[in-house]
């Protein structure tokens, strides 16, 4: 099972790295349901697991200079305090109401995914051109906007242990004119800070299987490093539409639409297959061009 945990972390982590998004949504579900992992376990070892390799992929993008600082310190300020409080509210409509509570809030979240993603694809496709103001400035409007964002995402992630990344991600798209390596690199810094506040809780009450983070990382990390990287090489509308793909299927597998796990992991898998044929193309072409002496072959 060791080597398994280690393809499903370099997985996750390939997909965090390009597109911020997808992480806790896809690997408690890939714990729970293909490794038979306790629910409550699951959930406090991915959270560990997300603020650990979100951590080396912020590293990446802040150094790239994909990371808008600021704005996720803005969001910081709403989202840390909330999301403690959606967790002490999580604790007590269980216990008062049972899980069907958390099944129907992360429902909720499923829905607004879907039509975010819908009405991302729309976007992406009658502004087919280059979008985002790289010399934009936060204004005291926009700041406000920021906490006001980190207050509901970071309510909705202590309340439904998911979405640090689609959520957030989601919101930067629609509210804020960055170019989509931007948001990426943005939403990763942010959700690292953001999941060590939920992890220390998780930690504190024994839901870390330290054994199981070991092999996770060690697959997510490079995965999360590779995925940083891409983000510069795939063109603007493509990743605008890579990340509504992945929002459309965070949205099915929260609302637990008939055959949710065959959808993702058949779509998982022939994007996988899409993104090996376009690697070996992008290589090709490079080093054609440097045998032709127009490009050297180690410049991009």
């Amino acid at each position: 099972m060791d080597w398994k945990l280690a393809l499903a972390g370099l997985l996750t982590g390939l997909l965090v790295g390009m597109t911020g998004m997808g992480g806790g949504s896809l690997m408690t579900p890939i714990l729970v349901f293909l490794f038979g992992i306790p629910p409550a376990t699951a959930i406090g070892t991915d959270i560990a697991h997300g603020a650990a390799f979100k951590t080396v992929s912020a590293v990446q993008h802040r150094r790239m200079g994909n990371v808008r600082a600021r704005l996720a310190g803005w969001m910081l300020i709403g989202s840390a305090p909330a999301s403690l409080l959606g967790v002490w509210l999580n604790v007590q409509l269980t216990e008062r109401y049972g899980d069907d509570v958390e099944s129907v809030l992360g429902q909720v979240l499923g829905a607004a995914l879907l039509f975010g993603a819908v009405g991302l694809v729309a976007k992406s496709l009658v502004h087919a051109g280059p979008t985002g103001d790289p010399d934009w400035q936060l204004s005291n409007r926009d700041r406000v906007a920021a906490v006001m964002i980190g207050v509901l995402g970071g309510f909705i992630v202590g309340l439904t242990s998911v979405g640090s990344g689609v959520f957030f991600g989601l919101t930067l798209l629609v509210i804020f004119p960055l170019r989509a390596h931007k948001v990426v690199g943005t939403d990763i810094f942010h959700a690292a800070v953001l999941l060590y506040v939920a992890g220390a809780a998780h930690w504190a009450a024994g839901n870390i299987d330290f054994g199981i983070l070991f092999w996770l990382l060690l697959g997510s990390i490079p995965g999360v490093l590779l995925g940083g990287r891409l983000t510069l090489s795939i063109p603007e509308q493509s990743l605008r539409l890579l990340l509504a793909g992945v929002l459309g299927l965070a949205g099915i597998k929260l609302l637990n639409v008939p055959f949710a796990g065959t959808i993702v992991v058949v779509v998982l898998a022939a994007g996988a297959a899409g993104l090996l044929v376009w690697l070996g193309r992008h290589s090709w072409i490079r080093i054609q061009r440097g045998r032709n002496g127009r490009l050297p072959p180690a410049i991009d």
